[in-house]
């Protein structure tokens, strides 16, 4: 898995290449953790995400709750339907907003 993250001032543009599993899960918190600021958005684009774990699903919340301590929001984009079966499954799509392409996140 790898990802690219861009700072646009106020925003972390995030993109997620591949399966985001236990194996580099804390290493993507870690990254968006180092780069987040007081009232500075997310989005996620995961147009390339194949796959997600518990693991995975419990760093997009946790980057979640310190966007929304710090002001911020969080939107997820592109999700793809294996992915989504994850999402639904565990309710967690009810947390998020999701978006069915980057262009229609607003923020």
């Amino acid at each position: 898995m790898a990802w690219e993250i861009n700072d646009d001032g106020n925003r972390l543009n995030v993109a997620v290449h591949g399966r985001l599993v236990a194996a580099v899960a804390p290493s993507l918190r870690e990254d968006v953790f180092a780069r987040m600021k007081d009232g500075m958005n997310v989005l996620f684009d995961l147009s390339q995400m194949v796959h997600i774990d518990s693991s995975g699903l419990g760093v997009l919340v946790q980057i979640l709750q310190k966007a929304k301590a710090g002001g911020g929001k969080v939107i997820l984009a592109a999700l793809q339907p294996a992915p989504k079966i994850v999402f639904d499954i565990t309710k967690v799509s009810r947390v998020f907003e999701i978006v069915p392409k980057v262009e229609d996140a607003k923020f």
